[in-house]
């Protein structure tokens, strides 16, 4: 298995590498009639688009998507929906001087362990150029969502010490690094500067916001909502790690405390707190479903570090090519996209978890 599958019923397959011709994604099990077009599709790709942000690589690609198969006068026919993203601006001449080096913080070394060599051009698979391809799934997914009244949202929460106070959505998109809190993202970016004179790099956070999930979204034991989202949150490279609703914090909490009341009025449930992320029992509880996701620093800096080569020999590198300094504005989007990849692969799988369900659907 090479594990470029995701999903049960919504399935997706990304293929290609960061310097070959292009990269791509078959989309299956989309329903037939959504409303689907390319520039639906653009619109999260431009927003991870490198050569797009002011702190992010300099490599200037259009990320232009086409879509060869599945879409027809506008709406999606039910079967597989095949998109491709062409490379335009690989320079894999960046990456000769470290053909037979191993660096530090990235997959070289155990891709060479595992298949006995590598695509050393920016990484061939496990380069974050990958991300493209599921953006472009998860335009797909949110355009089945949309249907559905069901969405999601995501922003840099923390770069490095620097963490957001207060959540404006609207100031999301009016500052490089994607925060909703304009003050905490003033002194992030002079951090980020400070850091970019040095060669460095950082990492940080991203908080995501599904909502309109009804209640009972996601499978119980092994496949769970959270389960789900943490192996679909975690798959994406740089991300070390996961926290739902009060997250690591509850483990310093009382129970009396950390349980969300239930009240009811007019017979509509609600909770008085969200400390369980929207989640009980592995199943959605009908609140907004709230994860935050930890990013490495990129482990491509300019500053001298120690490693080895193929033949075991000490070696000190200097990692060249263009490079994102922080990558949490451009993953805000590839969350969200992972993020509605799996919800909507939960949300067709729920359809058969009740018999009248099924009898409304064939009998009408």
């Amino acid at each position: 298995m090479s594990g470029s599958v995701y999903g049960g019923i919504f399935k997706i397959s990304t293929w290609g590498e960061s310097h070959g011709k292009g990269i791509g994604v078959v989309v299956d099990g989309c329903p037939a009639g959504v409303k689907l077009d390319e520039d639906i599709i653009q619109a999260d790709l431009d927003r991870r688009r490198p050569g797009a942000f002011k702190y992010g690589t300099k490599r200037n690609e259009s990320d232009a998507v086409s879509i060869l198969s599945g879409v027809f006068e506008g709406r999606t026919t039910g079967t597989p929906i095949s998109l491709v993203i062409y490379n335009n601006d690989q320079r894999s001449r960046d990456y000769g001087n470290i053909m037979n080096i191993y660096r530090p913080g990235h997959a070289d070394f155990c891709f060479d362990g595992k298949y006995g060599f590598r695509d050393y051009r920016g990484g061939g698979r496990s380069s974050g150029r990958e991300t493209a391809a599921r953006t472009a799934a998860g335009a797909v997914a949110r355009a089945c969502l949309k249907e559905l009244g069901i969405s999601a949202i995501a922003y840099t929460r923390s770069v490095g010490d620097v963490e957001i106070s207060s959540v404006d959505l609207s100031q999301r998109d009016e500052n490089p690094l994607c925060m909703p809190d304009r003050d905490a993202a003033e002194r992030a970016a002079r951090l980020v500067e400070k850091l970019m004179s040095e060669g460095d790099s950082v990492g940080g956070t991203i908080e995501c916001r599904i909502s309109g999930l009804p209640v009972g979204i996601g499978e119980t034991v092994f496949d769970k909502l959270d389960a789900s989202l943490a192996k679909a949150i975690i798959s994406i490279g740089a991300v070390k790690g996961i926290e739902f609703g009060s997250g690591f914090s509850a483990s310093r909490k009382r129970g009396s405390l950390n349980n969300d009341a239930f009240s009811a009025e007019n017979g509509k449930v609600q909770k008085l707190t969200n400390n369980s992320g929207g989640i009980l029992g592995g199943m959605s509880d009908g609140d907004e479903v709230v994860f935050r996701a930890a990013f490495k620093p990129t482990p491509s800096v300019s500053v001298p570090q120690t490693t080895i080569n193929k033949d075991m020999e000490s070696e000190t590198v200097v990692i060249k090519g263009r490079h994102d300094p922080v990558i949490m504005p451009r993953a805000v989007v590839v969350v969200e996209a992972m993020a509605l990849i799996t919800v909507l692969d939960l949300v067709l799988i729920n359809m058969s978890s009740r018999i009248d369900n099924i009898k409304k659907f064939y009998k009408g």
